[in-house]
């Protein structure tokens, strides 16, 4: 497992089309924004798990993309100054 420390405002980069972003630290909570592909899945691990149960053919790494929206993170806008 990589670990690296960022602030509010710093992003990490993930490939060259995944880009997740700091965008506030509330006691033990943090919350991220994750840019991606549409036709790369995004959840939480508590739902990535439920799915993975649903789908009995499901491989352990890997979510068929569906119709519709891929995402599962709400992600709301939030003011982080541009200069950070």
């Amino acid at each position: 497992m990589l670990i690296l420390t960022r602030r509010v405002g710093e992003s990490i980069t993930i490939g060259s089309e995944i880009n997740v972003t700091v965008l506030g630290v509330s006691g033990a909570q943090v919350r991220v924004g994750i840019d991606a592909p549409k036709d790369v899945a995004v959840h939480r691990e508590e739902i990535y798990a439920r799915i993975q149960a649903e789908e009995p053919g499901a491989s352990r790494n890997h979510v068929e993309t569906r119709p519709g929206p891929t995402v599962s993170v709400r992600v709301k806008k939030s003011k982080v100054p541009s200069g950070i």
